[in-house]
Parts: structure tokens; sequence; C-alpha cells
């Protein structure tokens, strides 16, 4: 079954939208979380998340591989949750803080490796993956070249993602607007 994006804003929805029909969906689920805990804010997120989840569904932990590790887990008659896709993009833009003014993500090969992995396999991904990710370009324009170099690499990351995938959902205020594909 093709992939499902759902995209949107801090507190939207979005993650209770991809539980919500893994849920309804019947089948076995295993989240991908992307998260790391590097401070007490984000481990109580980490918690809070793991808490709203129902405790037979599995939890695999990759900040990094994330292609290899939706390679190894998606399958047929599985259900896969990525949450979320910004945070994986975070996590591959550790570095750019170095690159020379102004930054380049093209420079960040780790990033390009994973992005392209992730885009070459989501057309032969087997079972239901739901990926969620933040729509980050509709708020205020970040202040520092990082911010904004973060701000445009989610936008090609989920514009590239949108045409991969089957189904897109942009999520506000908990409610799913269908972007593509039907319900």
């Amino acid at each position: 079954m093709p992939a499902h994006l759902i995209l949107g804003g801090a507190r939207s929805g979005k993650s209770r939208l991809a539980e919500n029909l893994a849920r309804a969906g019947g089948l076995p689920v295993t989240v991908i979380a992307t998260a790391e805990a590097l401070d007490a804010e984000m481990a109580a997120r980490i918690r809070r998340h793991r808490d709203d989840r129902p405790s037979h569904w599995r939890t695999v932990e990759t900040p990094v591989a994330l292609a290899e590790t939706l390679r190894d887990e998606a399958r047929e008659g599985r259900c896969v949750i990525v949450d979320c896709v910004t945070l994986w993009l975070l996590n591959l833009m550790a570095g750019a803080e170095n690159l020379p003014e102004p930054p380049d993500a093209g420079s960040l090969l780790k990033l390009q490796a994973e992005r392209t992995a992730l885009l070459d396999l989501l057309p032969e991904v087997a079972g239901e993956v739901l990926l969620v990710s933040n729509e980050v370009g509709l708020g205020l324009v970040p202040e520092t070249p990082l911010g904004r170099l973060f701000r445009d690499e989610a936008g090609r990351l989920n514009q590239a993602l949108a045409a991969a995938c089957a189904r897109v959902t942009f999520v506000a205020a908990g409610l799913p607007l269908t972007l593509k594909g039907n319900e």
C-alpha cells in the first residue's frame, strides 16, 4: 500500500490522526520514533507520545537511519508510523552550524544520502506507512541563516515526500484536510 504523508503544525493533531488511522486499520503497528531525549522537556514529550499509544505497539527509535529502519519494519499486513520526519531532518542537519555563510544543505552529505535513500524506498515500501511531518513554512521567517536553511530543507523534503506518497493530509486544529488521494 502506498505511503501516506500527514502534515501539520505543532500540536495540530497530526500524530493523533496517524495513530487513529493505525488503530482503525487493525494491523500490527510499529512506531519509528526519530526524536532524541536530549533534555528533560524533550524526554517528557517523548513519554507523553508513548503513553498516548497502545502498549502493544512496538516502538523503534531511529534518529538517523530512517530508510534502513523502514525497509526492515514495513511489511504487508503491518502498519508503520514514522513520527516525525521533521525531527529526523533536524538530526541529519547536525554540523550545519559549521557550514560557511550562507549555509548550503548540499554540503551535508549524510543528509543528502539519507534523504535520497528514503525517497528511493517509498515507491517500493510494503504495508501501510504513515509519515508524520511538520509544516514549518507557514509561520514567521526564522531570523538566522541556519533557521532559514532548516525551514527551506523541511519544505523541500515535504514537497518530495508529497510527490512520492499516494495520500497527503494536512491537519489544522485537529481537523484533517485531504490534499491528495482519497479516504
